[in-house]
């Protein structure tokens, strides 16, 4: 471009050193004339120069003009910007290099975004909750699991500050603490408007000085709370069914020891307290070990064809002479309507355990029927489940208390139920082995007119 204004300011010039060498050689009418050609050329060169100068300026202002817009576009966020251009000096080089940086900071921006929107999805997907915010404890990010967490509306959080949308002052308190020391702070929060959930709450402080936020993680642990407050129990109610056998054998042989062991006529007392409670202690024991099997599903199962009316009778059988001393009246009988002929009903189940589903559920009965009771035993096939129901009068479970029955060591009557010697934990291993072999359990009651529970196990014979 350079040369395009040289080219014509050189021969103007040349031309008129020409003309002035002629000048110096003429008289003074031909210097007038020669000096009016002059001035004349002189004038047409320079409005020659002008021009191309302008048009030339343009070339160069129009381009250097839209690279100044596209920089200005880039820098509000627009990196989809290109320059078109022709030319191959040094301005077609400044725009080709411009275009190839838009180029690379398109590409690193969209790879950003990728990651960002990659690491969205997995703390939207995390099984703790994820709070980020800034240094004026402005939300920046809320992943799902938090919303429901902290019970916040899903809409509208960012850029709120946290203490709006939490009111726990001790969660408040461990933030500022994180945002002002580097270590990260850890804390056990209970949240009453979302049912006494229970929330281990870790906060870290974001790298930078001065500080640039802190990111919060919290972790439920409302339900491993309760398998704690569940093994307390479960250890103090051990103790305690333990505490009490052990007490009376251990006051049995002492007894002995100190003499009684010389008095026929009362150290058969002493030997048969120390036998029962043995023996209570054996069933506990077995009990025990019972539940832990079949908890941790060790417990094998072999499953047979079982034909129910068989197994039943039996049971119901076993149970009869000791109904009979209290005078209580036992019956088995297919239940009314069965889809099923009563005769060939068979249920695929491990026989020990159908077994012991039943003896637990027909002792159970026979413990709390008063006198003059009846207890029947029916069966029958309804819905592809069988059905075993058993039926007694006795003193009934209040209703507060019927969702509890099924726990371990839980009695409704304390007293009675160590009185009757129960271990308080056969209704436990009742539901166990139902729920191994795919079935489930009911019960329904009322205070003094008697209980029903009802076993369901699938029946898979076509």
């Amino acid at each position: 471009m350079f040369q395009k204004v040289f080219v014509p300011f050189t021969m103007v010039f040349l031309g008129i050193l020409i003309i002035l060498g002629i000048f110096l050689t003429q008289t003074d009418l031909e210097r007038t004339s020669i000096i009016k050609i002059v001035l004349i050329i002189g004038i047409i060169g320079i409005g020659l120069i002008a021009f191309e100068s302008n048009r030339i300026a343009k070339v160069i202002a129009l381009p250097l003009e839209e690279l100044s817009m596209g920089i200005q576009r880039v820098g509000l966020g627009d990196d989809n910007q290109r320059i078109l251009s022709d030319d191959q000096g040094t301005l077609g080089n400044l725009m080709r290099s411009f275009n190839r940086m838009t180029e690379r900071l398109e590409d690193k921006v969209s790879k950003l975004e990728e990651d960002r929107q990659q690491l969205r999805t997995i703390l939207s997907g995390m099984v703790e909750g994820v709070v980020a915010l800034d240094a004026n404890q402005r939300v920046l990010f809320v992943n799902d699991r938090a919303l429901i967490l902290l019970d916040l509306q899903s809409h509208a959080l960012e850029g709120k500050r946290l203490w709006e949308l939490v009111r726990n002052r001790e969660m408040m308190d461990l933030v500022e603490e994180a945002l002002r020391q580097p270590e990260p702070k850890r804390t056990e929060l209970t949240f009453a408007t979302s049912g006494n959930r229970s929330l281990t709450l870790h906060a870290a402080r974001l790298p930078g000085n001065p500080t640039r936020g802190a990111v919060l993680v919290l972790h439920d642990t409302t339900e491993l709370r309760r398998l704690e407050r569940l093994r307390q129990e479960f250890v103090a109610n051990v103790s305690h069914e333990l505490k009490t056998p052990l007490a009376v054998i251990k006051v049995c042989a002492e007894t002995l020891l100190d003499g009684a062991v010389e008095d026929c006529e009362n150290r058969m007392r002493f030997l048969e307290q120390i036998l029962e409670q043995s023996e209570r202690l054996n069933n506990l024991i077995m009990d025990l070990l019972s539940i832990a099997r079949i908890e941790a599903e060790t417990e094998l199962f072999d499953f047979i064809w079982v034909p129910v009316r068989e197994v039943v009778e039996q049971c119901v059988n076993r149970h009869r002479d000791r109904a009979m001393q209290r005078s209580i009246s036992m019956n088995a009988f297919p239940m009314e309507g069965s889809l099923h002929p009563d005769q060939d009903l068979e249920c695929l189940v491990d026989e020990e355990a159908f077994v012991q589903i039943l003896d637990n559920l027909v002792d159970n009965a026979v413990k709390y029927t008063p006198e003059h009771g009846v207890i029947n035993v029916q069966w029958g096939l309804e819905n592809k489940y069988v059905i075993i129901q058993v039926l007694d009068n006795g003193i009934g479970i209040p209703e507060a208390d019927l969702p509890r029955i099924f726990e371990r060591f839980y009695r409704v009557d304390k007293a009675r139920s160590r009185e009757v010697g129960g271990t308080g934990l056969g209704l436990s291993i009742v539901k166990h082995l139902v729920q191994a072999m795919k079935g489930s359990i009911s019960a329904n009651s009322q205070v003094g007119k008697g209980t029903t529970f009802t076993v369901r196990l699938p029946y898979a014979k076509d």
